[in-house]
């Protein structure tokens, strides 16, 4: 089993003088929803699944240089941004068939994923019971459900807002018409103050503005506790095959890293210095210096 480790600085990396590639907003059937998918680049392909509170708009500082090598496709999940908000299916197995039905709607039969947060647990879904399909993968910032490893992330207790967006109907009412407030509560928090650039902040804002985006939202937090039940029994029955790496700031840290170590065969563990939780917007360019070699392998 493989073994490496290692903490990266953030402040001598400077941003990638790569232009913006043409992104291409394309509505695709899969899995008996409609998901908004963003899509550039030529190569192999690259599939990229945001948290919350984001949609696709999370891997804007990093598309171009990832579109110079790979056919990057960055979807909206299910009830997320501009894709469709779904009764249900907010699951980590069903959303990882969503984005198994996305891909091969699109003629990709293998692709790395890049996951953070939310899309975190339907990457790991996909990796393992799908593991032909998934080339390489990188998760950060996010834990593999309930699997031994995180006791020490959790000693206090689960972030407050897991138990908060987990009631039926209560954030929805409380937050309806204060949306911008909370997001940005998230966006400041997952920068480590710095914020985001202003035309994201405000795509982030409008795509969880009114009950049904918020509910569609929060379904995802209420779906945990099958989505854990799920990746128990899908880690009872597989391991994860492929190269694996994974990519902790803060506050996660290397909780993830030690969640998939006993499970995966090849895994490569970094951790970003003075970097928050929103990796791809905080610190874009010390997260392509450990992507671009990874994904190029």
């Amino acid at each position: 089993m493989a073994d490496r480790t290692s903490d990266v600085r953030a402040t001598p990396l400077s941003p990638s003088p790569s232009p913006p590639p043409r992104v291409e907003l394309r509505r695709v059937r899969a899995n008996g929803v409609e998901l908004n998918v963003a899509l550039c680049g030529q190569g192999p392909a690259l599939l990229l699944l945001h948290g919350f509170p984001h949609t696709w708009q999370v891997w804007s500082e990093v598309l171009g240089p990832l579109a110079a090598r790979h056919r990057v496709i960055a979807p909206d999940l299910r009830g997320f941004g501009a894709s469709e908000r779904a009764a249900e299916g907010y699951d980590a197995h069903t959303l990882a068939d969503d984005v198994r039905a996305l891909l091969g709607s699109l003629g990709v039969s293998s692709a790395a994923v890049v996951a953070i947060d939310a899309g975190v647990t339907p990457a790991l879904s996909l990796a393992l019971r799908h593991p032909g399909l998934v080339r390489r993968l990188v998760v950060m910032e996010s834990l593999a459900g309930t699997l031994p490893g995180a006791e020490e992330f959790l000693a206090g207790g689960p972030p407050w807002w897991f138990g908060f967006h987990a009631v039926p109907g209560l954030a929805e009412s409380v937050l309806q018409g204060n949306e911008g407030a909370y997001v940005d509560f998230f966006l400041d928090s997952g920068t480590l103050g710095d914020g985001v650039p202003p035309a994201i902040r405000d795509a982030f804002v409008a795509a969880y503005t009114g009950r049904s985006a918020l509910r569609c939202a929060f379904s995802y937090y209420r779906a945990l506790p099958e989505s854990g039940r799920q990746l128990r029994q899908a880690v009872a029955q597989a391991r994860l095959t492929m190269p694996v790496m994974t990519i902790g700031a803060h506050p996660v840290g290397r909780a993830l890293e030690r969640q998939l170590r006993p499970i995966a065969d090849d895994l490569t563990a970094h951790t970003i210095d003075d970097c928050g939780h929103i990796v791809p917007l905080h610190r874009p360019a010390a997260l392509l210096h450990l992507l671009e070699p990874f994904l190029g392998q």
